[in-house]
């Protein structure tokens, strides 16, 4: 008995990955048997109702060749369907289902019940802003980029911080004997700063900037608000914030904001545990207006926090007054929004209920129908399940684009060694498979972020910090010889970023290569004036082939593992672009047939060099660690 499905092909599975609601699938299994047949069955389970079997139609059959099919109505569902198939004979029942990693394509026989596929059916109302999804974004930690004012005062706050003299200092936590933080490093940046460097950006092709959060809080990365509707002082304030936005937009720039809503800092105007503000915080009384707001045990000292950091108490997102005071007229997402904010990355979005997302959504798209929100999400979004529940991320009503750590992971294990090309395209393939095109092309596709280590480091070959004290971590730099072997990567998947379907996005000074571990040591301050100039330039080449050719914003992808070094993928619209990746220390010869394409030429946009395809073959040879990104040359400025 030999039983076959591929959900990456149409001959199985029409139309491919997604579908909108109201659409239907049609799903087919092919068998070759000798055994005496009963019938065929696909077993369908829908989220949030229960398995059904279905009988399957015989679509034709052949010698001991039979073709079952099924047709999946979606009707007015929206989530996600499951399926797996059943085979009865005389002999006992056969079961087929997806692959054992999970991924899709072809699958696997099982003697049990299977791993089931996925079909993740969605709202056709959902679509993502033009101006967002042929972007490429910007992140900034505001106090590490760049101080704007005059002789590099520093603005300062009246709270108690250790200001850093010399810009160019490594960051550091001050701590107590049990670890607690009780002082936090500035080193100054700010708003004006921003404002500075616009020039600087627009330059490098940017055309969203993403700003870690700006609002006043006691500590230097502000993901403890202390007050939603100030900006902190260190920063600027309303005014400055402004002319931010304005003096963005008339250089085609976007601002997006960082939206903490899952928990609030302890040092807040809302929760006050120290009495810092000139109100009744939910600490100090139950009869605060906020007390409703957090989740306490035993009031005041015994409250829930963010992973038990009691800095950071969680809030009751679905509180009326909590929701009210964020989501409400004159509320947090209106003002800023009105004020220019263009729009929100949500920060742990996975802890916020999907009813308080989806009310953030509307809400912003009735302040400004054209922003986007953002969410951070470190896996798969179709599927992600966070406290038990599934999540519903993608579906239409909820987010615009989620932070593509996937697409981090995958492309860096490639090109690291830990994973061949054929791996590269089964993880590529599941996520193109799951998410609705929309947002596969909407994807925020990182490669460093305040979170993770620096690119450089997570392209190059650094010793593992855990093995390291804080002291070595901290004073650990590359050798330039070291540094050369991880230019060469983090250039290979910068030039992916700008190629590959998705919103790419950096982070700040990756793109002159500032070294670091994760947290503080990923947070150093941008170099001004000790930028790598070469690594600067090729950044701007590729954002710039981005910018220049249509084909590797929004045309057509299809993901092609060459052997188990080079990983290439094409992208098709009035253009062909084909970019091809050798991760291997010895070059590769490859050769694709293009014919069904009909050129006869193609020109290297980095080398400026052109290939002549013989018949419609290309034939081709890619030196180490080469990188090429084609395009046909009658299309090549189009």
């Amino acid at each position: 008995m030999e039983i076959a499905h591929d959900s990456h092909s149409l001959d199985y599975r029409s139309p491919f990955g997604a579908v909108k609601s109201g659409d239907s699938v049609e799903l087919k299994l092919r068998l070759t048997t000798d055994r005496q047949m009963k019938a065929a069955y696909i077993v369908i389970n829908r989220d949030r109702e229960a398995e059904k079997l279905e009988k399957m139609s015989k679509i034709s059959a052949e010698g001991i060749e039979e073709v079952y099919g099924y047709e999946l109505y979606t009707s007015n569902f929206r989530g996600l369907v499951w399926y797996y198939f059943e085979v009865h004979t005389d002999e006992g029942v056969y079961y087929y289902g997806n692959s054992n990693d999970g991924l899709g394509g072809v699958g696997s026989m099982y003697i049990h019940s299977p791993k089931s596929y996925q079909i993740t059916v969605y709202s056709p109302d959902g679509t993502v802003p033009c101006w967002y999804r042929e972007g490429v974004i910007y992140q900034i930690f505001p106090d590490r980029f760049y101080n704007g004012n005059p002789g590099g005062k520093v603005n300062r706050p009246n709270r108690d911080m250790l200001l850093r003299a010399d810009w160019s200092e490594d960051p550091s936590y001050i701590k107590d004997e049990s670890g607690r933080v009780v002082y936090y490093d500035y080193f100054g940046g700010n708003l004006l700063g921003v404002i500075e460097k616009l020039d600087y950006l627009e330059d490098l092709g940017v055309s969203i900037i993403y700003l870690n959060p700006i609002f006043e809080a006691s500590s230097n990365h502000k993901y403890d608000t202390g007050d939603y509707m100030k900006i902190d002082k260190m920063f600027g304030d309303e005014e400055k914030f402004k002319t931010l936005c304005e003096k963005a937009r008339e250089r085609g720039i976007y601002i997006v904001l960082d939206g903490v809503f899952s928990h609030t800092g302890s040092d807040s105007i809302y929760f006050n545990k120290y009495g810092n503000y000139n109100s009744t915080g939910a600490y100090q009384s139950k009869d605060s207006k906020y007390y409703s707001w957090y989740r306490f045990k035993t009031h005041p000292d015994e409250y829930e926090s963010w992973w038990g950091i009691d800095v950071l108490p969680n809030v009751e997102e679905e509180n009326s007054s909590y929701k009210e005071f964020i989501l409400g007229d004159g509320g947090v997402i209106e003002k800023w929004t009105k004020l220019g904010a263009k729009g929100w990355r949500l920060d742990v979005a996975d802890e916020l209920p999907d009813s308080f997302i989806k009310s953030l959504r509307k809400k912003l798209k009735e302040v400004d129908e054209d922003s986007v929100l953002i969410g951070e999400v470190w896996e798969d979004s179709s599927n992600k399940i966070s406290y038990g529940e599934r999540r519903e991320y993608l579906l239409g009503e909820e987010l615009d684009s989620t932070m593509n750590y996937p697409f981090r992971d995958n492309f860096e294990r490639y090109i690291m060694g830990e994973i061949n090309s054929y791996e590269v395209h089964r993880n590529i393939m599941s996520l193109y498979e799951n998410y609705p095109k929309e947002y596969f092309y909407s994807a925020m596709n990182l490669i460093g972020t305040h979170d993770s280590e620096r690119a450089i480091y997570a392209f190059g070959r650094v010793p593992d910090p855990n093995h390291m004290t804080e002291a070595e971590r901290k004073e650990f730099r590359m050798t330039p010889e070291s540094r050369k072997d991880a230019i060469d990567h983090l250039k290979m998947a910068s030039l992916v970023q700008m190629t590959f379907p998705g919103v790419p996005s950096i982070y700040y000074g990756d793109e002159v290569g500032v070294e670091g571990y994760a947290d503080p040591h990923n947070r150093r301050t941008y170099p001004w004036g000790r930028e790598d100039e070469e690594l600067l330039s090729w950044y701007k080449k590729v954002i710039a082939i981005r910018k220049s050719h249509s084909v590797f914003r929004w045309g057509d992808f299809k993901s092609i593992p060459v052997n188990r070094h080079v990983y290439g993928y094409m992208r098709k619209n009035s253009s062909l672009g084909l970019v091809l990746l050798n991760r291997c220390e010895r070059s590769q010869q490859v050769e694709l047939d293009l014919s069904e394409y009909g050129i006869e030429r193609l020109k290297d946009l980095i080398e400026e060099k052109e290939y002549s395809l013989e018949d419609g073959v290309l034939k081709i040879e890619i030196c180490p660690r080469g990188r090429l990104v084609l395009l046909n040359e009658k299309q090549a400025h189009a």
